[in-house]
């Protein structure tokens, strides 16, 4: 059994054919689109962290390959290392060359060098007090000062130097580009770019706009757009910074790639971590009150991934804890599938929710009221009565761990006049349904696989406090 959702294997002759997302259709409309517009531009892949960009264009740009282009693909957080964007880029270009095209790579190379040329910092008398204590180094560092007329003369010769070098750069690159690929423009996929250090980020894109704009050349960013913006406002020191409209210098187009369809991925996790050899086993298929945990447990899935955009990586996260948590209990123990999703779900989403629960700091309404916040469903006809099963489940376990078992209170109480019961809540999904959550209540504290479990039967497990069954 894996403990993580390693890399899905991408084959060169067919890259999706291990996609479980149906992707695929969305590589040919971008690849059309690079074939209409071959001349070269700046397209952005914007998506959220953990909605699988990386795997995407790495499956894209093996299908790129597939059909004759030539691809670069440059991971920006692994690299940022490095101080300057530039020397990274030309290093990825390098990769390119053949015995043909060595001697244009060089001569590229060599008019990148002037790009990179500082004059040496100048540290004033000023700065040099709040570091320095003797006095002797410190009138030696001021001597230096009395060279800035003439610095400032040079600055202006660098100045024109470096327009004519970035001129000749770009004229080189375009021809060692064109030579390079056949005619094809050249596909450089910068990946993880919102994910490294601001400052490089912000340098990378500003040196992509200024030295690389050339001809054939198609740079695919891929991004989560509101997180590179904090980055350049951060960068910037401003939150006022309007990061969209300075974004629009640097990118062309802007494209992302849909949600996958509902049920698809977390089925996919579903037999990818092997639920079924502990839900479907032959043990617990002989006891007749777990033979329906495996279609609680994907009813719960259903609930809580299909209609709440919780990344693809958080969902892999909470398969893979799960999975393992569930080794914990024994073959004839009640698992309560729904309760034991939703608490692995809320540790993994908002672990503060989940220890606040656990240290017994929340009243029943604030379980409920943060149970809404954090589930983030549409509630409609096929949601509410599901919705509200599930609030009240965890109503019932929290209510059983926070009370003397002694001296519990009940949920809901007998009429005497009536002889009928009565809840003493009510759901915060519909609170005018008094019947329905009286018939929930009534139907979880009957059941013996619910009714007087608490939260510790399943946070235990969760926190791996317990052994773990082989």
């Amino acid at each position: 059994m894996n403990i993580k959702h390693n890399e899905i294997e991408i084959q060169q002759e067919n890259p999706f054919a291990n996609c479980k997302l149906n992707r695929q259709k969305y590589s040919v409309v971008l690849t059309n689109i690079i074939k209409s517009y071959p001349y070269g531009f700046v397209l952005a892949l914007n998506n959220k962290w953990g909605t699988g960009k990386t795997t995407f264009v790495r499956m894209w740009e093996q299908d790129l390959k597939n059909s004759g282009f030539r691809t670069l693909y440059f991971n920006a957080w692994e690299n940022d290392f490095e101080n300057n964007p530039l020397i990274a880029l030309m290093g990825e270009l390098k990769t390119l060359t053949t015995e043909d095209t060595e001697p244009e790579f060089k001569n590229t190379l060599k008019k990148a060098s002037t790009l990179t040329k500082h004059i040496v910092p100048i540290v004033v008398k000023a700065i040099a007090d709040r570091y320095i204590e003797t006095e002797g180094i410190k009138e030696a560092i001021a001597g230096v000062t009395k060279g800035l007329s003439e610095t400032f003369e040079n600055e202006v010769h660098e100045y024109d130097n470096k327009k004519k070098s970035i001129s000749d750069f770009r004229q080189g690159l375009s021809e060692f580009i064109v030579n390079t690929n056949e005619g094809k423009p050249l596909i450089f996929i910068i990946d993880e770019l919102d994910r490294c250090r601001p400052n490089y980020a912000v340098s990378l894109l500003e040196q992509i706009k200024h030295f690389f704009s050339v001809p054939n050349i198609v740079f695919i960013l891929s991004i989560d757009k509101e997180q590179l913006g904090n980055a350049i406002k951060g960068v910037y020191g401003s939150d006022n910074l309007d990061a969209e409209e300075y974004l629009r210098k640097f990118i062309d187009l802007e494209y992302s790639i849909p949600e996958p369809e509902a049920d698809i991925f977390y089925r996919y996790l579903y037999d990818y971590f092997q639920f079924d050899k502990f839900f479907q086993s032959p043990e617990r298929l002989n006891i007749y009150e777990l033979t329906s945990d495996k279609s609680f447990f994907l009813e719960t899935c259903k609930l809580l991934f299909t209609n709440s955009q919780i990344p693809l990586r958080q969902q892999e996260k909470i398969f893979a804890h799960s999975r393992l948590a569930l080794r914990s209990f024994t073959s004839n123990m009640y698992v309560t599938p729904n309760i034991f999703l939703l608490l692995t779900f809320i540790k993994i989403i908002n672990n503060d929710f989940y220890e606040q629960m656990k240290g017994k700091n929340l009243s029943i309404s604030e379980v409920q009221e943060s149970f809404l916040a954090l589930i983030k469903i549409k509630i409609n006809d096929d949601t509410e009565r599901q919705l509200m099963r599930l609030e009240l489940s965890l109503v019932n376990a929290y209510n059983n761990y926070i009370q003397d078992g002694y001296n519990q209170k009940v949920l809901y109480e007998r009429v005497g006049e009536t002889g009928k019961n009565k809840p003493l809540i009510s759901s915060i999904i519909n609170k005018e349904a008094y019947n329905e959550t009286m018939n929930i209540i009534k139907g979880i504290q009957q059941s013996r696989r619910e009714g007087d479990l608490d939260l510790s039967h399943f946070t235990n497990k969760i926190d791996l406090l317990e052994d773990l069954k082989t």
